[in-house]
């Protein structure tokens, strides 16, 4: 469930009509609501709390710090995949203790902030990665915590472009190479292998592809345990969807009692890093429409957003629910239109024949569940200032991240003196 519904005709997010953000900051604009946020943090805590999980945030879903401070004070850690992340994640008060860094490409000056931070563990995705931790730690006199990220070579039945688990992804460890990969730890004198990660997509809708990489996994750890490796934690990784349109998936306590089914005997601590789940639905991006185009076979919406302030539909087709602000009146005829941004590529579609309600030129449209990869991934390109973002809670709101001007895009660039 989320916070934001239909009041005399107007949507709301909680009890602030989305007509007003925009009259007061503008459009496009992402807009949170704070308590569909904290009650999704809380759903997926309790469902787990039998298992006494550390609960590790992906903070590439939303890093905004106001949704970091919140997620913090539920008791929250974070997964990381950059030294910029960390820091965003240990400024919003999470400790470091509670920080596991992910990502295939850690350079030499990220391991060493990480270390020098005292993060929980890397999340290790090659041989490569292991030496230069390695040698990392011996130059700093200091010993390394990692979990190595074993691919299961599971298919998650997601989109292609967010699969992490089979074996022709860049991610992680062959599972043929496991066994080998963890005895090479072993003789390294500044790493201690203490546990197992895996990740195997993102927005999984069914509970089968978990069930079946988990099972295979602990099949991995016993081995590993039977040869003298000291496992104590199992990092599970995140991937849990949401409905963004027909999809139904799996509750977070179903997901706990498969979860408890599959480990509940093997005395680990459980590491978990949702992330869409935790923010998507909390959040939606809210646009102008500046035209409506009519041509001999499609009808367009022209809107002020672009695919630089929400990539997911350009980015890999992704599907969201677009709502007129100002509710249709009840048996409004709907028609296919195409839903599209004003940046000049072929790609900055966001819907193709979506049924719509009339909508006119300067009409308020909402983008739902936009809270996890809208304004993370957002950019400038055609020179268009990053979006901001809005925090509402009850019938107050503040903006948590200015627009940003083109004034300040163009003082970020520097030309030299011999120009």
């Amino acid at each position: 469930m989320d916070h934001f519904e239909y009041r005399n005709g107007i949507l709301h997010a909680e009890d602030v009509p989305l007509t007003r953000i925009a009259a007061e900051v503008g459009t496009p604009v992402y807009v949170y609501s704070r308590a569909t946020l904290t009650r999704h943090a809380r759903v997926f805590r309790d469902a787990l709390a039998g298992l006494d999980p550390l609960i590790c945030y992906a903070v590439k879903a939303n890093g905004n710090q106001a949704v970091l401070k919140l997620l913090a004070a539920e008791g929250y850690g974070a997964d990381v995949v950059s030294a910029g992340e960390m820091k965003r994640a240990l400024a919003a008060g999470i400790p470091a203790g509670k920080i596991v860094f992910s990502g295939v490409a850690k350079t030499d000056a990220e391991i060493r902030a990480a270390l020098e931070a005292g993060i929980l563990q890397f999340n290790v995705e090659s041989d490569a990665e292991l030496d230069a931790i390695e040698q990392v730690a011996a130059a700093m006199g200091v010993t390394a915590r990692v979990s190595l990220r074993i691919n299961p070579d599971v298919d998650a039945g997601t989109h292609a472009k967010i699969t992490t688990g089979k074996a022709d992804n860049k991610f992680g460890i062959a599972w043929d190479r496991a066994i080998d990969v963890y005895a090479h730890a072993r003789r390294l004198p500044h790493v201690e292998a203490t546990g197992i990660d895996l990740h195997i997509g993102s927005q999984l809708s069914k509970l089968e592809p978990f069930e079946a990489a988990f099972t295979r996994t602990v099949e991995l750890i016993r081995r590993l345990k039977a040869e003298g490796h000291p496992i104590r934690h199992l990092d599970l990784g995140g991937g849990l969807g949401i409905p963004y349109s027909d999809e139904t998936p799996p509750a977070p306590q179903a997901y706990a009692e498969m979860v408890h089914r599959v480990t509940g005997d093997l005395d680990l601590k459980l590491i978990f890093e949702p992330g869409r789940v935790i923010v998507g639905n909390a959040g939606l991006m809210l646009s102008e429409v500046v035209y409506v185009k009519e041509t001999a076979s499609r009808r367009f919406l022209i809107l002020d957003a672009g695919m630089n302030d929400l990539m997911r539909p350009a980015l890999y087709d992704a599907y969201h629910e677009v709502v007129a602000v100002t509710e249709p009146a009840a048996g409004a005829a709907r028609a296919p239109v195409e839903i599209v941004g004003p940046v000049c590529e072929s790609t900055d579609v966001f819907a193709r024949e979506r049924p719509m309600p009339p909508v006119a030129r300067g009409d308020l449209v909402a983008f739902r569940s936009a809270g996890a990869y809208g304004a993370t991934m957002s950019n400038t390109y055609n020179a268009r200032e990053l979006v901001p973002e809005v925090l509402v809670d009850g019938d107050r709101y503040a903006v948590i991240r200015p627009r940003q001007t083109v004034d300040e895009l163009i003082a970020m660039d520097r030309v030299p003196d011999w120009i």
